[in-house]
C-alpha cells in the first residue's frame, strides 16, 4: 500500500482530496493511505513518524512556505515524490517549486482527473 501525505491548511481542500481518492476507480489510487497535515510543522512531524511515497504540498502554509520542506527533502536519497499545489500560476513560482525539489506542479483549482492522473504517475515511480 502506498502512502500519500497531503499538506494543506484549508480544510475544504483536504475534504476535496479525500473525496476524490474515495471515488477513484484505479486500483493503485484506491489502495492509497492518506495522511493529512494542516501545517508545515505537522507535515514534518508526520514524516518523522513514517515515510511516505508522495507528498501533495500546498506552497502557502500558515507557518511557512511549503517549498522549504521540498528543499529539505531534495537531498535525501529515498525521498518521496513531491507535487506542489498552489493557486498561483506565475511562471517564476512554478520555477521556484521545481528548483526547490518538487517533481511536479498542480494548479489550484484542479479537477479530480488532474489530481488522479498526476498522483498515479508519481506513485508508479
Amino acid at each position: 500500500m502506498s502512502k500519500v501525505l497531503l499538506v494543506e491548511d484549508e480544510e475544504l481542500n483536504r475534504v476535496l482530496v479525500r473525496a476524490i481518492l474515495a471515488r477513484a476507480t484505479d486500483d493503485v489510487i484506491r489502495e492509497v493511505e492518506l495522511v493529512e497535515a494542516g501545517s508545515l510543522q505537522r507535515a514534518r512531524d508526520a514524516l518523522t513518524e513514517s515515510p511516505v511515497d508522495v507528498i501533495l504540498l500546498d506552497v502557502n502554509l500558515p507557518d511557512g512556505n511549503g517549498l522549504s520542506l521540498a528543499a529539505d527533502l531534495s537531498t535525501q536519497p529515498d525521498r518521496p515524490q513531491v507535487i506542489a499545489l498552489t493557486a498561483s500560476v506565475l511562471p517564476h513560482e512554478r520555477a521556484a517549486a521545481m528548483s526547490a525539489g518538487c517533481d511536479a506542479f498542480l494548479d489550484k483549482p484542479y479537477g479530480a482527473q488532474d489530481l488522479l492522473k498526476i498522483l498515479a504517475r508519481h506513485l508508479a515511480l
